[in-house]
Parts: structure tokens; C-alpha cells; sequence
């Protein structure tokens, strides 16, 4: 039910040649990275999942030097850079008494994009840490250095309770998607269409998830088709408390399901338990002022085959269109791919519900368009307010 994505990530970072492979190898108790002497080994960010004692499943991630040469390494230490985005804990390794402006760097960039991060000194039965430069550095950063040695097994301890320690409570404790604003016994009605872009024979990550979110919250489950609904409304008894849709069907839902029951959708129920939600709510108005020739930036956390009735590339650009009245240039990035031009030269960018990334992932995903002053919105919200549902669908969430 929770794959890979979910699971919090832990990245390793430094220069060529500084262990940074040995370091995970050590910590797994496997040879999952290759080891050698020759600079430049890893070439790409390596994962592995393995359970840590107390915190659970996590995905540890090996990165090629960020010192590397050449047009081949820029390559490399910008897929290096690129994975820093995407963990919720980095190990910055460094050895042979070298700290300079290529840690200050990675360092910066953790504080760019609010990620904790564990100063690691490795191979330390080689190289002899100078201790004046440990201290300088512990104070200046107001960290702890940790001195580690591939060979011995009581750095593996220190190093997995170190992290252990640093790793936010957030990152592994998830957070439910429906916990604040349902009560144990009470019904949820799941209105679930089935189309070409509908997975074949199984549910969406979404659904999947809400449902095992009620069952979790002590509620009842039911689920039903969206031709199916005004029938099984009446039969009811007693009335659901909260009613949650696929966006795609979010208007036909809203004129059946009475004003006096709750009513939201899957993706709008991501949004609020993954971040941002408050954003989305700001930017989403800019809908109404789009001109033509616009650019749109339409993020798809997962990567999947595109259907004629796929919500993000097809049914969503196209309701944006008749909605505004403006010829628009819609532009598609899947998973968590780098853009390929600057954030400034979208209008808005609207992301999909993001069942398959972590919340931090989400986060730094769209931190650069906030940062940029580029509003953003959700494929559930952004649906709402075109149907003239938008207040109704975060009114159950204002509320708590």
C-alpha cells in the first residue's frame, strides 16, 4: 500500500572518492554501492530501502561527486544536486581534513530548502582528523562532526542513532488524510468513476489510500460509481458525514449530494494532508486572470501512460481553456523530473495530488514557483473553482 516514494529518504552527498559509498554500504550491512579508489565511480544516485529500528522503512540514497569534471560530471553533480530536493535527511561527508566551499554549498543548499543535515568525517583510521578544524566547524554550523570509520562496526551504531535523532518525526510518522475532520462510526461515501484512464483491475493510489485512512480512523467505507450515486444516497441510512469525489466528476457529485453533507475530492484531500494547502487556496483564483499566450506548468508527480480522457493532460487543460476563454499553452512535467526552463515563465503552476511523493518532496517540488511569486494551484481545487463548488469543498477543512 505504501510504496518506495512514500518512505522517507536519506541522502549522502560529498566529493569523489570520500566514502561516500563505503558509508552506505556500512549502513545498510550490504555491498549495494560500488566501491573503489578511482574518483567518479557512482555515476548516478543509487537507492536502497532498509528498515531502521524506531523510525521504520526508509530510502537511502548514493550520489555521484559533486566535484566532478568534464561535461559528463557537470551532468552528474547536477543529478546530485537534483536528489538533494528530494530527501528529508542529508549526510554531508567529508575526510582528509578537506572542508571548504563545496560543502559550504551543499550546507547552503540544505538551508535553502529546510532540510536537517549530519556532518559526517569519514575514513578517520586514514586520515587523522585535525581536531581544531572539527571544532570550527561544529561551532560555526553549530552541529556535531561525526568521525567515522568504514571498518568499524560501532560507527554504524553512531551513525543510525545520530539519524535516528535528526530525521523530523514528520518524515516517517504519516499523517492522516482524514483523521481531523471525520469521527470514529461515522460513514464515508467514496464516489470512484471508472474510465480509460482508470488502472485495470485495481483502484488509484488515492482511493486506495482514503479507504485504508477511514478504516484506520475506526469509519465505515463505501464505495460506489458515479451513476450509481443519487440511488444509493436514498438508501442510505444513516447519511454519510462526509462524501469525497474524483475531481473529474466533482460538479455532477456536488448537484446530487445534498447541501447539509460534506463534500470534498481525493485530490483535494491530498493537498490538505501533504502541505501547501493554504497556497493552493491563494493561487487558485488566478484562474480568472489568465490572458492569452499564457503558460501553465501541470506537475504529475507519478509517471503513467496518457489517456484521451487523462485528467491532467486532457480533461484539465481543456476545462482551463473554456473556463477562461484564452488560448493557453499547457506544458506537462511527470515525477520529479527537473524543469527545463525557468519557473518565471509560467502564469501558474498546478500540481497533481501527489499520492506517490513524500510531503517534503512536494514541498521543495513547488518552493521554487513560491519563492518566484508564480502561484499554485491543485488539480482538485483548481476543478472546485471552475464548477463553482470551490468554497463548499475547503469548507470541511476551515472548519476544523
Amino acid at each position: 500500500m505504501k510504496g518506495n516514494e512514500l518512505k522517507p529518504h536519506i541522502g549522502i552527498f560529498g566529493r569523489r572518492n570520500y566514502g561516500k559509498s563505503s558509508l552506505i554500504n556500512l549502513i545498510t550491512g550490504q555491498n549495494i554501492a560500488i566501491v573503489s579508489d578511482t574518483a567518479g565511480t557512482t555515476t548516478d544516485p543509487v537507492k536502497k530501502t532498509m528498515e531502521i529500528k524506531g523510525v521504520g522503512p526508509v530510502v537511502w540514497i548514493d550520489t555521484a561527486g559533486v566535484d566532478d569534471e568534464g561535461q559528463l560530471g557537470l551532468m552528474r553533480t547536477e543529478k546530485s544536486y537534483e536528489a538533494l530536493k528530494h530527501v528529508d535527511l542529508a549526510l554531508i561527508v567529508f575526510t582528509n581534513n578537506s572542508f571548504g566551499n563545496i560543502e559550504e554549498k551543499l550546507i547552503a543548499n540544505c538551508s535553502d530548502l529546510k532540510i536537517p543535515f549530519v556532518l559526517v568525517y569519514s575514513k578517520s583510521d586514514v586520515y587523522v582528523p585535525d581536531e581544531l578544524l572539527i571544532q570550527q566547524i561544529e561551532k560555526r554550523y553549530g552541529t556535531i562532526v561525526l568521525q567515522i570509520s568504514t571498518h568499524n562496526t560501532e560507527s554504524q551504531n553512531l551513525l543510525l542513532d545520530t539519524i535516528r535523532t535528526a530525521l523530523p518525526e514528520t518524515a516517517y510518522t504519516p499523517k492522516s488524510l482524514l483523521g481531523k475532520i471525520i469521527n470514529p462510526g461515522e460513514t464515508i461515501l467514496l464516489v470512484t468513476p471508472i474510465d480509460s484512464s482508470a488502472p485495470e483491475g485495481r483502484m488509484i493510489l488515492p482511493q486506495v489510500q482514503t479507504i485504508r485512512d477511514i478504516l484506520d480512523n475506526e469509519c465505515i467505507a463505501v464505495v460506489c460509481k458515479e451513476n450509481h450515486l443519487e440511488q444509493h444516497l436514498k438508501q442510505m441510512s444513516p447519511k454519510p458525514s462526509l462524501v469525497v469525489t474524483d475531481s473529474q466528476v466533482f460538479k455532477q457529485v456536488s448537484q446530487i449530494v445534498p447541501d447539509d453533507i460534506a463534500l470534498t475530492s481525493f485530490s483535494i484531500v491530498l493537498a490538505h494532508a501533504k502541505g501547501l494547502f493554504y497556497e493552493y487556496i491563494e493561487g487558485t483564483p488566478t484562474l480568472d486572470d489568465l490572458c492569452d499566450g499564457d503558460h501553465i506548468l501541470m506537475l504529475e508527480s507519478c509517471t503513467h501512460k496518457a489517456s484521451c480522457e487523462d485528467i491532467g493532460r486532457v480533461k484539465l487543460p481543456n476545462l482551463i481553456r473554456k473556463y477562461s476563454g484564452r488560448d493557453i499553452t499547457f506544458e506537462h512535467v511527470s515525477g520529479l523530473t527537473a524543469l527545463d526552463r525557468p519557473i518565471t515563465d509560467y502564469r501558474m503552476v498546478i500540481q497533481c495530488g501527489g499520492c506517490v511523493v513524500t510531503p517534503k518532496q512536494l514541498a521543495n517540488r513547488l518552493q521554487g514557483a513560491l519563492n518566484a511569486g508564480v502561484p499554485v494551484s491543485n488539480y482538485g481545487l483548481a476543478i472546485a473553482y471552475m464548477t463553482g463548488i470551490f468554497d463548499r469543498a475547503i469548507k470541511v477543512f476551515k472548519q476544523k
